[in-house]
């Protein structure tokens, strides 16, 4: 059987024999994707309830998403903060501490906890 005749098999949901399936793997390398931490986050909940991986029809844009989301979150909450700023070093200092630590917070309850479970 041809390649291109098992890609039309698999683009169908057709079944595959064993020598087709070595074949395929063969054609079609996997691809490895990297996300940022609050990526990794979602796909360690996703890994926890593996009946909720299988309704994602799309993982590793899921988890881009999720990590562009966080991204857009920590960029407004970061322009926020510098418009606050004072004079005063430790004060700033303490107010981005916990600027961060509500951050987090916020991404994991609106993001990784919501959408994954």
């Amino acid at each position: 059987m041809k390649d291109n005749e098992i890609l039309t098999k698999v683009k169908r949901g057709e079944g595959l024999t064993v020598e087709e399936i070595k074949r395929y793997r063969e054609i079609v390398k996997p691809q490895k994707h990297r996300y940022g931490k609050y990526g990794m986050l979602a796909l360690r909940r996703l890994e926890e309830n593996p009946a909720l991986m299988w309704s994602i029809e799309n993982i590793p844009a899921y988890l881009h998403e999720i990590d562009h989301q966080a991204e857009e979150m920590e960029d407004a909450m970061t322009a926020a903060l510098m418009e606050e700023q004072s004079g005063d070093y430790m004060e700033n200092l303490h107010r981005i501490t916990a600027m961060q630590a509500t951050l987090q917070e916020k991404i994991l309850d609106e993001l990784i906890n919501v959408n994954v479970g």
